[in-house]
């Protein structure tokens, strides 16, 4: 299996070298001049300064990890040639071409996941089959928490120049941080409607939002807030899901779950692992990837969970452009 990577950022170091782990011998990578970090420590691999040559090399998959206003056209270029793709979230800065993007996965029988790496933290597993057996009875509401403080993010990089930064890379919180619009879609269930209030808020030196909260409403009639922000620190990031008989809570600082159940009468801890490390989920959507190219089957998080993802994102950031009525 030949496989290569588009970007050696952060997160397509991390896929280099879980696939590396995972046993795969062929790796390539194309970074475009836009790497800032040295490669000295990475993984066996092929190095290649444009797209084309790189494709011309007959990979098997593209993992897709450059600036999220280049997903596209990255992605388009892959499925042109025949690979199937690892797509980063979020799947573009905009929706248009990604019909194309379907038509041309769907026509070539590629494979296309999205990645969404909390749909494979055990813990996330684990709730989301509570939920489905109907442990906390009829979900009402679910709130999620997510603030990172942007220039301690990547230390190795100027901040202001970073895609998350920025409004032409497609930036900002609701776009950069939008795994929660999934999890919550895959937890709880489809979104019917978005509202949205927020902006930049800080000092941060961005032209995006920098602090969002965002209001859903699901098709089954529950609600949720999703609250992110750019300026935490520490970091923080929580889940709570509040059903009829009990609720589910989630801090990212312990990693473990509490579920209280029969009307709150009993609790139990979900755990991810004593040795938990968060890099798991990130190697569990790798194997996922490469287990559903052996066998041609269709991942768990598709390209149509990765549109609506940001058809949220983009809702909500629509909303918050709208003018509001104000008190004197």
């Amino acid at each position: 299996m030949k496989i290569l990577i588009a970007g050696l950022g952060s997160i397509g170091r991390r896929h280099l070298t879980n696939l590396a782990s995972a046993g795969v011998r062929q790796l390539a990578a194309v970074t475009q001049g836009r790497c800032t970090l040295p490669t000295g420590t990475l993984p066996a691999h092929l190095p290649f300064e444009r797209l084309e040559v790189a494709l011309d090399w007959g990979p098997d998959a593209v993992f897709i990890c450059n600036p999220t206003a280049l997903h596209l056209e990255t992605a388009l270029a892959a499925a042109e040639a025949g690979c199937s793709i690892f797509l980063e979230k979020p799947v573009s800065h905009n929706l248009d071409g990604l019909d194309e993007l379907a038509r041309l996965a769907d026509q070539k029988n590629l494979i296309l996941q999205v990645g969404f790496q909390f749909r494979f933290h055990g813990v996330f597993q684990e709730i989301q089959k509570r939920i489905a057996a109907g442990h906390i009875g009829k979900i009402i509401s679910a709130q999620v928490h997510w603030g990172e403080y942007l220039p301690g993010w990547h230390p190795w990089e100027d901040y202001r120049q970073s895609y998350s930064a920025r409004e032409d890379l497609g930036g900002g919180v609701v776009r950069t941080l939008c795994h929660p619009f999934d999890y919550l879609r895959w937890l709880v269930g489809e979104v019917d409607s978005v509202q949205a209030i927020g902006g930049h808020l800080s000092s941060l030196q961005t032209d995006t939002e920098d602090a969002a909260l965002v209001l859903l409403r699901f098709r089954n009639g529950a609600i949720g807030s999703v609250y992110l922000d750019y300026v935490s620190r520490p970091p923080q990031h929580s889940l709570h899901i509040i059903g009829e008989q009990g609720r589910v809570e989630w801090e990212a600082q312990s990693g473990t779950a509490k579920l209280y159940t029969e009307g709150g009468a009993r609790v139990e801890a979900i755990a991810a692992g004593r040795f938990f490390d968060r890099n798991e989920m990130f190697r569990a959507e790798v194997e996922h990837f490469l287990d559903c190219l052996r066998h041609a089957r269709q991942p768990a998080c598709t390209l149509h969970d990765g549109i609506r993802a940001l058809e949220i994102a983009l809702a909500a950031k629509a909303a918050m452009a709208n003018t509001t009525l104000e008190f004197a």
